[in-house]
């Protein structure tokens, strides 16, 4: 089982890509992530990629593609990957085609997760977390039982991410609609395309895609 997971970022595709990885034993394909881990460990791609890197430059569609081909060619056959951050234009979508066949799979399901963006507005600037242990809370979905005291460690210092902006959340859900719109209709000609309600309850979502891919 192969599945490109879309959604902007907030959407929730990080928690249920840990959810797919536990439940089904799923690989977790995360192109940012991939690519710290090459550069770190030195291999032929990571090398190509930090030359790039160090010039200032961005790192170009081939190098991508190599590191999810080396990841995919690593991984046994029966491993699903969940592609997170890849593809995000046509091109791209075109190449991760060829890469599938190259390693003999192919793409299951695509499947978006819808948001509300005031509401994902809400949810992202509402974050914060203790800045001793690291546990998250939400201003008013998730506030700590006793204000200004961390329910997990009882530090009294909190932090919030400086891009957790309104600003920053709703550019960000324009570039996603940008990015994503050119490759949605390709798979939808080809009917692997599913969409549900990202602001629904965790549970709820992971069910909805657990029904998914068991279609």
């Amino acid at each position: 089982m192969n599945i490109i997971l879309l959604g902007p970022p907030g959407a929730g595709k990080g928690t249920q890509s840990a959810g797919l990885v536990e439940r089904h034993g799923m690989r977790q394909l995360s192109t940012g992530d991939m690519l710290r881990a090459a550069v770190k460990a030195g291999t032929p791609v990571g090398l190509k990629a930090k030359e790039v890197m160090e010039r200032g430059e961005l790192v170009s569609d081939e190098i991508v593609s190599d590191l999810i081909d080396a990841e995919l060619a690593a991984m046994a056959p029966e491993t699903g990957a969940i592609f997170d951050g890849y593809p995000r234009t046509a091109a791209q979508a075109d190449a991760l085609d060829a890469i599938l066949a190259k390693n003999g799979r192919a793409l299951d399901h695509v499947i978006e997760l819808e948001v509300d963006e005031d509401a994902l507005v809400e949810r992202i600037t509402g974050r914060f977390s203790c800045a001793k242990c690291g546990a998250l809370y939400h201003d008013t979905a998730n506030p700590p039982e006793t204000e200004g005291v961390c329910d997990a460690c009882g530090s009294t210092e909190f932090k919030r991410r400086p891009d957790d902006n309104e600003e920053t959340v709703r550019t960000r859900m324009q570039e996603y609609r940008a990015k994503t719109a050119p490759i949605l209709p390709g798979y939808e000609a080809r009917g692997i395309v599913s969409r549900i309600d990202g602001m629904a309850a965790i549970e709820t979502v992971a069910g909805q895609i657990d029904a998914i891919l068991r279609s």
